[in-house]
């Protein structure tokens, strides 16, 4: 068996994190954790992600006493500003017009919840993306055949937003489409779960 006998939780509705999930190969749930993804006042991007992050993994427990809960949040820091899940085509427009030529820090967080022992694992992995000088032709072009209204900053890697993109650099390239792999394999070793 994979797991020590716990059942593994994905606390998110992402198509992209349940793909990324199963490269690992683990059987896994998916269960929404319907969290307000407000960041607080005066809160840092990768403080937003850390709690949003434990706060996902935290809000399906009640349904999975027993289980390795998954949660996980991403944040875009732009000129000392938070950039969220632009939601509409509107503003996935302003989000890549400020983000043209300049760099955009993603802060991946992940946690892993163990809702049996209440042992929390939180950490956040670092992506920097640059983006090319986008003409606004290039960027309503993108935006109609991406549609990334539900993605933080309006560009998505592993689709056609990577040709927007004229440098990326960062602990994971998975954080950046949304589930940091790397962390994740580590702290499933430290909950006793064999990958292999």
């Amino acid at each position: 068996m994979a797991l020590n006998s716990q059942q593994l939780v994905l606390a998110s509705t992402s198509v992209y994190r349940s793909e990324l999930l199963k490269r690992l190969q683990l059987s896994f749930v998916t269960a929404n954790p319907d969290v307000d993804e407000t960041p607080m006042p005066d809160e840092s991007a990768r403080a937003t992600s850390m709690r949003l992050s434990q706060a996902k993994a935290q809000a399906v427990a009640a349904a999975y006493p027993d289980a390795l809960i998954i949660g996980s949040d991403q944040v875009a820091l732009l000129d000392g500003l938070q950039i969220g899940k632009p939601l509409t085509h509107e503003n996935s427009v302003r989000q890549l017009r400020s983000m043209r030529g300049k760099t955009t820090c993603f802060y991946t967080a992940l946690t892993l919840f163990n809702s049996r022992t209440g042992q929390m694992q939180t950490d956040v992995a670092e992506n920097q993306v640059t983006l090319r000088e986008l003409s606004d032709e290039e960027i309503e072009a993108y935006l109609l055949k991406e549609q990334p209204y539900q993605c933080a900053g309006s560009a998505k890697s592993e689709g056609l937003g990577i040709a927007l993109m004229s440098r990326m650099t960062g602990d994971d390239p998975n954080a950046l489409i949304g589930l940091p792999l790397i962390l994740l394999t580590e702290m499933l070793r430290r909950e006793n779960v064999k990958l292999f």
